[in-house]
């Protein structure tokens, strides 16, 4: 068994998806449209992984008033390969104005990561 994919409701797709593409590298099939219920979705994958994360949207959707504290998905941990990469890649979406949220660092449980919000506040892990 394996987890297929990660499904994410965001505000504005095309920005979510240009985020995971430019930054970590992602590659997106083409955009799913179902007019009847206003829905659209990408999926997005990493070269030679099966495990994917859906990005859907559907207009006008009511946002929750705290994503910080509700039960359900908390972060997506992304690896990208080696503490190196985990710092340039930090200070990349630093500069380019992205909310660094934890600073590189070992965690408690042995991992070394970063964290940041994506354009819409999502919580991801930079991991070596």
């Amino acid at each position: 068994m394996r987890i297929e994919h990660i499904a994410i409701w965001v505000e504005d797709i095309e920005l979510i998806r240009e985020f995971y593409t430019k930054y970590f590298g992602m590659r997106c099939n083409d955009k799913y449209v179902n007019p009847k219920r206003s829905f659209s979705s990408y999926f997005l994958s990493f070269e030679g992984e099966k495990t994917r994360i859906e990005i859907m949207n559907i207009p006008h959707m009511e946002e929750p008033s705290s994503r910080g504290n509700l039960k359900g998905l908390a972060h997506i941990a992304i690896s990208v390969g080696g503490k190196d990469i985990v710092n340039m890649l930090t200070e990349r979406l630093r500069s380019d104005g992205y909310s660094v949220l934890n600073e590189p660092r070992t965690t408690g449980d042995g991992y070394y990561e970063s964290a940041i919000a994506d354009p819409e506040g999502n919580y991801v892990e930079i991991v070596a």
